[in-house]
């Protein structure tokens, strides 16, 4: 009785696998705004009320795509950190987590455009995409925790009046981490992005040659203002964690 309801679901899944392919061409073709659910029946050769019954309408199709994104992007960072040979080479981690985000953004620049780009008119992101979407950034703070519990932390400096902030969003995000850390954590995130932006979207066109070298020279300079430091040489005594207001 068993093999029915599994045919069933898998039927689905195939089904609904489609629809979001589908789905993803047309927002390659026409952006996300242009998105049809009468246009991806058509292709698929199905009727409107047929896909219905997957995607009720066109925001639960985009929603879909959307934690299909993010989930994408999260787990290419994670697996970039994740095969890192040194764990205690924290600048190294970082390294490969941005650069991880970058070859993903690349290679997939309309689904990139979908997540990081203008938003979608008349869309509202429900509570659903939320998780996913945190993936790249909780695997950034990952990395600037394992240093600070692991050799310390060069701690950034912080200015007098953002102190209260400070104090607000790492006792929101990571209150485990100094203050001023979190600030630099917060400050550098759009940076990141907003260099892979420049470069998706052609703002680096006949400008940046070597983009290469840019990004990792830039991605560098990140990791240096949320405090990582080089890993210890062999023989001697790491430094003690960065302490701070």
């Amino acid at each position: 009785m068993s093999a029915v309801p599994g045919a069933r679901a898998r039927a689905r899944a195939e089904v609904t696998s489609a629809i979001k392919d589908e789905a993803r061409k047309q927002l390659a073709a026409e952006g996300a705004s242009k998105l049809s659910l009468r246009a991806v029946a058509r292709e698929l050769g199905m009727v409107s009320s047929a896909l219905y019954r997957y995607f009720p309408s066109r925001d639960d199709l985009l929603t879909a795509l959307i934690v299909d994104a993010y989930d994408a992007v999260g787990a290419a960072a994670e697996t970039a950190l994740a095969a890192v040979p040194d764990p205690h080479d924290h600048p190294a981690r970082w390294t490969a987590l941005c650069s991880a985000v970058r070859a993903w953004a690349l290679a997939h620049p309309h689904e990139y455009v979908l997540i990081y780009g203008s938003p979608v008119p008349g869309y509202r992101a429900p509570m659903d995409t939320v998780g996913p979407a945190s993936r790249v950034g909780l695997a950034l703070v990952s990395i600037v925790r394992d240093a600070h519990r692991d050799s310390g932390i060069a701690l950034p400096p912080l200015a007098e009046e953002l102190r209260p902030e400070a104090h607000r969003l790492g006792a929101t995000f990571a209150p485990d981490l100094p203050p001023a850390v979190v600030v630099a954590l917060v400050s550098v995130w759009p940076q990141l992005f907003g260099l892979i932006s420049f470069e998706l979207f052609g703002q680096f066109n006949r400008f940046v040659e070597d983009r290469d070298a840019l990004f990792a020279h830039a991605v560098a300079r990140l990791a240096h203002e949320v405090g990582l430091r080089p890993p210890h040489a062999p023989g001697t005594p790491p430094p003690g964690p960065g302490t701070g207001p």
